[in-house]
């Protein structure tokens, strides 16, 4: 595939990406979000949401789910999305706290707090504040009815709704950092290469130091 192949096959993936979108902003819904989380599967470290209000006009090819990006595209798909976004919020469950109460209970209230933030963020950024309120939410295999926002959950959200994709995208670059700074308190578990997942280095820093605060006891099985 040449460079006009791969542009042409890009645009055509956009298109077919904002088709969630555009079906509710031509029926009067202007502000649509999309969420996704990352960190439901990692023995250690926070779960991470993240809500992204995208405008009408957003043209950004090459947003796909964060999973099938190289680490570089995705640090660069995330600063163009925060610049270009209407608004976006990110949510941030610790592990304590999913131990808890659970993954699941955990990822939804991380979800609520990127939608109260991205709610915030586009307020202050209108200037119609009356107005600025997210009408639809479009979640990533999730219900949230606890939004109190219609919604659609999307199976495979990242790859059909490029909102969705968006906070797929922003929500692993921030969870990546956070547990590269992990990485550096508790350099024994090699946290900046697995994010926490049970890679064999992992439960081998496990099996030699133990847990560290930042493992979820719920999820450590040696």
């Amino acid at each position: 595939m040449n460079k006009t192949e791969r542009e042409k096959h890009y645009k055509q993936k956009l298109e077919e990406m904002l088709s969630y979108e555009r079906k509710l902003w031509e029926s009067g819904i202007p502000y649509v979000a999309g969420i996704d989380e990352v960190g439901r599967g990692p023995l250690a470290g926070p779960v991470c949401a993240a809500c992204v209000v995208l405008p009408k006009d957003f043209d950004v090819t090459g947003i796909n789910d964060s999973k099938k990006l190289s680490e570089k595209k995705r640090n660069e798909l995330y600063s163009i999305i925060v610049e270009r976004a209407l608004a976006y919020g990110i949510g941030l469950i610790d592990n304590k706290r999913v131990d808890s109460i659970n993954i699941l209970s955990a990822t939804k209230e991380a979800m609520l707090i990127a939608i109260s933030d991205a709610a915030m963020m586009l307020t202050a950024r209108s200037q119609n504040a009356r107005d600025a309120k997210i009408g639809h939410l479009l979640v990533d295999a999730l219900k949230l009815p606890e939004a109190n926002i219609p919604g659609t959950a999307v199976i495979k959200g990242e790859e059909k709704s490029v909102s969705i994709a968006a906070a797929s995208i922003v929500a692993k670059v921030t969870r990546d950092r956070i547990m590269a700074e992990f990485d550096s308190i508790y350099p024994a578990y090699g946290f900046a290469s697995n994010k926490g997942y049970g890679t064999e280095a992992h439960f081998a820093g496990l099996r030699e130091h133990g847990i560290c605060p930042i493992h979820r006891k719920t999820f450590v099985k040696l």
